[in-house]
């Protein structure tokens, strides 16, 4: 009926988002090259939302994941990248519409936070992998409370998440309180777990 055939078509967009987020980690997580992003905005410019921001909230939604129970295949994603960065804090986020909910998180018990003061809502705007080794030296950043108070975060490096026709929805990101980078034997490991 309606409802088997609801419940099927939710569970293949679970299917798909799952399928995504691993594909992000196999494929394009912490890249060898982490450089300092250039051509900084100021840290008091607004985040600029792309003109696609109602789709990419309609796509969202429509995975109806928002809120959901924790699940065990997200989580051991968050542990596979808080262990392989060496990361005391790694996160799937979903960036709604104010705000940034955690699908899963290690290192936090925070649920969600601000979108305005998201690292995340800057890395959904770009493709590839987005990082800041050092928050304090980033304009964008400096003065935002999560880093300059609890957490006191330094280091962040997020790859997007995004679903079947490509829309960003949210981040696979780790987070680490001293400013950094990723080591040629992270890197390695990485490798490694994409030829899985």
């Amino acid at each position: 009926g309606s409802g088997a055939g609801s419940v099927r078509r939710t569970s293949q967009k679970i299917r798909e988002i799952r399928s995504a987020l691993s594909l992000c980690m196999c494929q394009c997580i912490f890249q060898a090259s982490l450089e300092t992003r250039k051509n900084l905005i100021g840290a008091s410019e607004a985040l600029v939302v792309d003109a696609n921001e109602q789709e990419r909230l309609r796509s969202l939604r429509s995975y109806k994941i928002l809120d959901t129970d924790p699940e065990q295949a997200f989580d051991d994603l968050t542990l596979i990248a808080s262990q392989i960065c060496g990361a005391p804090m790694a996160l799937i986020t979903l960036v709604d519409e104010d705000r940034q909910w955690f699908k899963s998180r290690i290192g936090t018990d925070i649920r969600e936070s601000p979108r305005s003061i998201s690292f995340c809502a800057h890395a959904i705007q770009q493709k590839g992998i987005f990082t800041v080794p050092d928050a304090l030296n980033d304009p964008r950043f400096r003065d935002n409370p999560v880093v300059k108070g609890n957490p006191h975060i330094r280091f962040y490096a997020g790859a997007p998440i995004e679903s079947s026709n490509g829309q960003a929805l949210g981040t696979l990101c780790v987070i680490d309180y001293v400013p950094r980078t990723l080591t040629e034997d992270q890197n390695h490991a990485l490798q490694a777990l994409e030829r899985q």
